[in-house]
């Protein structure tokens, strides 16, 4: 495993998302088994950051990961959590959202704790002193239970640096949204200068974009294979964020054995793209920043403000699939199978789902496309 120095502390170049853990049952129940065997692959294997937040898997995310790590010594491993406020009901409970987070997570303290999803929706909440989220977090961090303060973002560069102006002196480190293919279709780039001219490292998310950069059309990823026959998707995709110096850490949600073993195998030695990979891989972004696609990562946000349960990734998914393949008997079928209720024609226009989408996404405009679309 490659560690990379952050304050002192040698971190795991490959960390373990906890976003994406296996689930079993109709209710998607995380398999907190399958959970404890790749924790225990992954720390025989050198991985020792581990990142949950009070979203994830319905909030069940922070219980699963703090009973299996507890069966650890606690310096054996870093824990990250984060503060929700992409939602802004939140803003008024930091103090109990904390406190239960620390208990979910079975921690005195945190190693990494983040603003969570800062973006033009939410910052004016993160910034009111009335909320007095950045003062608590402060305090926290002074009495020892956070060790390391940053923030995650999904924003512009404006509001990215609107919030570091406001509490750079105090954060540590930014976690952003980087891929080969967001290093061009959201400016990743010049995120990631930004980022390093407050004197910051970069934490990544989304390295393979929800496992949307997985599969590629068969043009792309032909091209790839006779650039590297033996490299794999995920390893193109991780291949290139070891390629950016500012990076301390990637992330990845790795959902079964197959995913974290081979994703450990590629962190064993540091070997970015050449630059000929580099051209080639830019050329497919840029081809594939042009087509009619929405670039969503399935992070299902959206679907805990849905006042309708509407599965949004999946419907999504749909409409790319129409736009980009014309699939849409396909299309037609498969909404058929679901009860009505999961109907893209169910969703009200209410918009509650845009306002927590990292992707800023117009999910209400997306879906009366989709209506149309399997009308005609």
């Amino acid at each position: 495993m490659i560690y990379n120095d952050f304050k002192g502390k040698k971190i795991s170049a490959l960390g373990l998302g906890c976003m994406r853990f296996p689930t079993v049952g109709e209710n998607k129940e995380v398999d907190t088994a399958a959970v404890r065997e790749m924790i225990a692959y992954a720390i025989k294997n050198g991985v020792n950051y581990y990142d949950t937040a009070w979203v994830y898997h319905g909030g069940k995310s922070e219980s699963v990961i703090g009973e299996i790590l507890s069966e650890y010594p606690r310096e054996s491993f870093y824990i990250a959590d984060k503060f929700p406020g992409f939602n802004k009901e939140n803003f008024e409970k930091v103090s109990e959202i904390f406190e239960e987070q620390l208990k979910r997570c079975r921690t005195d303290y945190f190693d990494f704790y983040l603003f969570h999803s800062v973006t033009e929706e939410n910052i004016d909440g993160y910034l009111d002193p009335q909320y007095g989220v950045y003062n608590y977090l402060i305090e926290q961090k002074k009495r020892g239970r956070i060790r390391h303060l940053g923030f995650s973002t999904h924003g512009t560069l404006a509001t990215m640096k609107r919030f570091l102006d406001a509490y750079a002196e105090e954060l540590e480190f930014c976690q952003l949204q980087i891929n080969w293919l967001d290093w061009i279709f959201q400016d990743a780039k010049a995120k990631v200068e930004l980022v390093k001219s407050y004197g910051l490292p970069v934490f990544v998310m989304e390295p393979v974009r929800g496992g949307k950069l997985l599969t590629l059309d068969e043009k792309h990823e032909s091209a790839l294979r006779a650039k590297a026959p033996d490299r794999t998707l995920p390893e193109w995709a991780f291949r290139f964020v070891q390629g950016i110096p500012e990076v301390a850490i990637t992330l990845s949600g790795m959902s079964n054995m197959t995913q974290l073993s081979e994703n450990i195998s590629t962190f064993e030695e540091r070997r970015p793209l050449a630059e000929d990979e580099l051209a080639l891989l830019m050329k497919i972004a840029r081809e594939m920043s042009g087509a009619k696609t929405v670039q969503c990562t399935a992070c299902r946000y959206c679907t805990e403000e849905c006042p309708q349960g509407l599965d949004i990734p999946w419907l999504i998914d749909i409409y790319n699939e129409i736009s980009v393949l014309g699939r849409t008997a396909n299309a037609k079928n498969a909404i058929a199978d679901e009860p009505e209720s999961q109907h893209p024609k169910s969703c009200l226009g209410c918009r509650a789902c845009e306002s927590v989408c990292p992707q800023s996404i117009k999910i209400s405009e997306v879906l009366s496309h989709l209506v149309r679309r399997l009308e005609r």
